[in-house]
């Protein structure tokens, strides 16, 4: 593999320095002056793909990326789920790979607010900040923190991963 050009590599770029999936094609190669990038890989059959990057704690990083033979969906709303799917994949694969790298003790258990635990527990259910502040009577603001702080407490960069591991340590049941 030529190190140059993957550190050239204009979603391996975009994966290490932004957190948001990359929709990448031919034309994310030939913007980047690299078409004969773009030409390699198609030989083997690339033709398109989503790739969303995780960082984990103490400088851990990987990305996942899903690459078609065909072109991605052309429609807006499918392209967004099939990107939104790819991100939950991407949430899932980056709890299992914590409990691998970095398993749990009981010691380790976070100490969270009730006030936590109910918006985790809510979170769960598919709430909304906003949909929270309307159920427990408390502002959006205040529903988004109590998210926020449950979600660094327990070590982990999204609401998703956050329920993910509370359940896995048995703090929502």
């Amino acid at each position: 593999m030529n190190l140059e050009l993957a550190r050239r590599d204009p979603v391996m770029q975009h994966c290490k320095h932004h957190g948001t999936p990359i929709v990448w094609g031919q034309q994310t190669y030939v913007s980047a002056d690299l078409g004969e990038r773009w030409e390699h890989q198609a030989a083997f059959g690339y033709k398109a793909g989503i790739a969303v990057a995780m960082h984990m704690p103490n400088g851990r990083h990987y990305f996942i990326g899903l690459d078609r033979d065909g072109p991605l969906p052309s429609h807006s709303g499918e392209l967004t789920r099939t990107v939104a799917d790819i991100q939950l994949f991407a949430v899932f694969a980056q709890e299992a790979a914590l409990r691998i790298l970095l398993p749990e003790t009981d010691l380790d258990l976070p100490k969270l607010s009730v006030r936590e635990l109910e918006c985790l527990r809510w979170t769960m259910e598919g709430k909304t900040a906003w949909e929270l502040g309307q159920i427990l009577k408390i502002t959006e603001q205040t529903a988004a923190r109590h998210i926020n702080n449950a979600t660094q407490k327990l070590g982990c960069i999204n609401k998703l991963q956050a329920v993910l591991k509370a359940l896995r340590l048995g703090i929502l049941g």
